[in-house]
């Protein structure tokens, strides 16, 4: 009996008792469906985060300055004059966060976040403009009480109509110069809700003696890492301490994402493997049950000249074509499961073709496993006293 005929044989087996077939099987549905699913959320979520880290920047390099304690210190001058001379970094951005009171009319702002920047910052962070202009270089270096403003604060407090309009923070009343294109959902506290303004400005406001923050903008996102190296010797040779700084960027956290995940993919794919475990011993035992219950058919077989490799081969091809067809199924479960469970928690429906491809080669490896011991143990049976077998 050759591949196709063992096959055929064991097609009409399955259809013969469908409930049973079924059963069998269900425990390689449920093991490759939850391994599809698993790695589907995972690269799903993966690729939500890849997503907001590639809106934050991949290619800004973000420096801190912490140098309480020591006669030492790098002024923004210095910073600039550090950029100037690194033809790999294309623009560098002081950057302020203050917190402070906003008061649009008789409205008081609480989830609103104030930025000091540059002149260079919307180049470093992408920015469009919707109206007016962005902070320019007068306008640092005057420390004029001028700002740009997100969409959600344009078209909450100003009706779309924001130029020229004041409003106050700590008491210090600033004009609206432009409003910058929608980043977010333009709702309160997301990335619309934002006032920027002059990085001099604000470090007056905060009263910060120095900036202690810096955005800087790579040309290539591949020379990332020679620059967070760069800029740390250059850190170095002012401090010549480690710890009075911390040089870090996106691009790092996407390779620590990417190590994380991969980890978290390889934990959950083995806990979801018990269940093929589970289903491999469901066919192994269904499979010996019925070398019992076809006893007497091994025996006409081998009475009629089949030889032993013609009963085993029958038996691993019936194991192999059951937890196929499981597999099939279990592939088709996950994927349609994945793709709502995606589309319910709002992140991207990643089907991995390796996952399926690999999910389904492992479900026709558990049947051959699992079927070769019934089938030795068919092929091992004594024809005469098969014939017997009542």
């Amino acid at each position: 009996m050759n591949f196709k005929q063992s096959f055929i044989l064991a097609l009409k087996s399955l259809s013969a008792s469908k409930m049973r077939a079924f059963l069998t099987m269900l425990g390689i549905i449920i093991g490759i469906a939850a391994v599809i699913i698993l790695v589907s959320l995972v690269n799903g979520f993966k690729a939500s985060l890849v997503n907001e880290f590639e809106s934050l920047g991949a290619n800004l390099v973000n420096v801190n300055i912490n140098s309480r304690g020591s006669n030492r210190t790098v002024d923004v001058d210095d910073m600039y004059e550090y950029v100037d001379e690194n033809d790999e970094i294309l623009y560098i951005s002081p950057t302020v966060n203050i917190s402070g009171t906003v008061k649009i009319g008789t409205e008081t702002l609480s989830s609103t976040s104030i930025t000091g920047v540059g002149e260079d910052y919307d180049k470093i962070k992408s920015y469009e403009m919707q109206q007016g202009r962005f902070i320019q270089y007068m306008d640092v270096e005057r420390r004029q009480k001028n700002c740009v403003v997100g969409s959600y604060i344009a078209k909450e407090y100003f009706n779309s109509n924001a130029l020229g309009q004041t409003f106050k923070i700590n008491g210090n009343q600033f004009t609206i110069v432009g409003v910058v294109e929608e980043q977010g959902d333009s709702t309160e506290g997301s990335a619309d809700d934002m006032i920027i303004l002059p990085y001099t400005l604000a470090r007056s406001i905060s009263r910060m003696g120095r900036v202690s923050s810096y955005t800087l903008y790579v040309a290539d996102g591949d020379n990332i890492d020679a620059v967070i190296q760069q800029t740390k010797d250059f850190l170095f040779g002012i401090f010549g301490n480690e710890n009075a700084y911390r040089v870090s960027a996106i691009a790092q956290m996407m390779d620590m994402l990417d190590e994380l995940t991969g980890k978290l993919t390889l934990i959950l794919v083995g806990i979801a493997g018990i269940s093929l475990l589970v289903g491999g011993i469901g066919i192994m035992n269904i499979m010996l049950v019925s070398v019992t219950e076809r006893t007497r058919e091994i025996g006409i077989r081998k009475s009629i000249g089949a030889k032993r490799w013609d009963i085993m081969s029958q038996f691993v091809v019936e194991a192999a074509t059951t937890s196929a067809v499981g597999g099939v199924l279990g592939i088709i479960l996950g994927i349609v499961v994945s793709a709502v469970v995606c589309k319910l928690l709002s992140m991207p429906v990643v089907i991995s073709t390796m996952s399926v491809i690999v999910a389904f080669s492992v479900s026709a490896a558990i049947g051959v496993l699992f079927g070769y011991m019934p089938a030795n143990k068919a092929a091992k049976l004594n024809p005469i006293e098969a014939l017997r077998y009542d």
